[in-house]
């Protein structure tokens, strides 16, 4: 059945782009001149129609391509007047699937306790790695879906999630259960999996030796479960680190992904907390994305500069982790593509790509245009779905955000108040979300 959607008299609607480029590098001039549609006069009649969860129509009402939806039977109708529509939100970084909170880490970081102590002393990532896997996948699917209701009250119509609590096949098997079911029955969102099964090393093994499990053990049997069907996962990260896996060792999990899951996308953490140099290497296998980079180096930014990697920036984890910011002014003054991502986890807790793209613009010196468009069309190029989302263009999927107010800016300068702000969520032209 064809679902047809009408949002009509909207003061403002932000395409970003409306030619079909698939990102905005920091040096492009149309990062100052994003496609906007502004009203004009109190009569004008700004609309969008989705037919099927397909953008079909943007414009005024007077536009001669508007005859072809005029007289439409609508099975919802969205009055915008006075409010403003962005491209739903894409969140390119998140760890959702988990069981076991960290407030207790919170206190000791404010405490002085780096990332590395803690993790040294059985908390962080093996914390929350005991209680993972003793909890039941239902127990687990139960927990996520309530988080990616929160992504979505903010604003997120898109997000990418990984596993990486196990550490070990049966355990990494299992969240990747749970982020296929979601992807296939949860709705309110799109849904982007990583397999990381490379987070941290496990207690009781060397890098080496976790290393040869993952090649020779894991990726093996992803492989077969992703062509039975019985998964679904669309990229591969490591977490690239001095303690934990070094470049030779990820080089070698994200070649084997390479040559064993077809169209399986890289997308990994790089020079969080040790400068490794690690880009060179991502460069070279053309990663789709590199995450973090507090610690990349200038020859590394020329790298990316030249080529399609996006550089993923977590403005939330610099600033909650007390870790140097990631040079993000430099990297797109020399022309690389930036995305951002919320790193939603049990130690960076924060669900709101609005307030992430305040921070990226308070702390790390990006520019609204350049927080928006990382927060979307150049999101949706490092998850590879820039030809169906990301921007507001004719054929892309229906994924909006309709602000209760006539300058999209908002989301950005009304710090922590996008509930408020948020008007209508809409995911492949259904409302998945409305303000009461």
């Amino acid at each position: 059945m064809n679902k047809k959607l009408l949002i009509h008299h909207a003061s403002q609607i932000v395409q970003i782009v409306s030619n079909g480029q698939p990102y905005l590098r920091g040096s492009d001039p149309n990062i100052k001149n994003l496609k906007i549609l502004s009203k004009q006069s109190p009569s004008d009649n700004l609309c969008i129609v989705s037919i099927n969860g397909k953008i079909e129509f943007i414009g005024l009402d007077t536009d001669e391509n508007y005859s072809n939806f005029k007289n439409l039977v609508y099975d919802s109708k969205i009055d915008a007047t006075n409010c403003s529509i962005l491209p739903g939100l894409i969140d390119s970084h998140t760890h959702p699937v988990w069981e076991g909170d960290r407030i207790n880490e919170f206190k000791m970081k404010l405490e002085g306790a780096t990332y590395m102590d803690i993790h040294k002393a059985g908390g962080g990532i093996h914390f929350t790695v005991r209680h993972t896997r003793d909890a039941s996948e239902c127990k687990l699917y139960e927990s996520l879906t309530k988080r990616l209701d929160n992504f979505s009250k903010s604003g997120t119509t898109f997000v990418e999630c990984k596993s990486g609590y196990g550490l070990e096949w049966e355990t990494e098997y299992k969240m990747l259960k749970v982020l296929t079911k979601a992807k296939r029955e949860y709705k309110s969102i799109g849904i982007s999996n990583t397999y990381l099964g490379g987070h941290a090393v496990p207690i009781g093994k060397t890098a080496d030796e976790a290393t040869d499990d993952i090649v020779e053990n894991q990726i093996p049997k992803l492989r077969d479960l992703i062509r039975s069907n019985d998964l679904e996962v669309d990229n591969i990260d490591v977490f690239c680190e001095k303690g934990v896996f070094d470049v030779e060792q990820t080089e070698r999990i994200m070649t084997k992904a390479l040559q064993n899951i077809e169209n399986i996308k890289i997308n990994f953490h790089s020079d969080e907390l040790y400068p490794l140099n690690s880009v060179e290497m991502a460069v070279r296998l053309k990663s789709k994305a590199v995450s973090h980079l507090e610690e990349i180096s200038d020859s590394e930014i020329e790298l990316m500069s030249k080529s399609e990697t996006v550089g993923i920036l977590l403005p939330t984890t610099a600033i909650i982790m007390q870790l140097k910011r990631p040079p993000a002014r430099k990297m797109l003054n020399s022309g690389c593509i930036i995305a951002l991502g919320s790193d939603f986890n049990p130690n960076a807790y924060c669900y709101a790509m609005p307030l992430v793209m305040n921070y990226a613009c308070i702390d790390l010196r990006l520019s609204m245009n350049e927080a928006l468009v990382a927060a979307t069309l150049n999101s949706a190029f490092a998850l590879g779905v820039e030809k169906s989302k990301g921007s507001l263009e004719i054929g892309k999927d229906a994924d909006f955000v309709v602000l209760n107010n006539e300058r999209w800016e908002n989301i950005i300068y009304q710090m922590g108040s996008h509930d408020q702000l948020i008007k209508y969520v809409i995911v492949n032209g259904q409302i998945v979300h409305q303000k009461n």
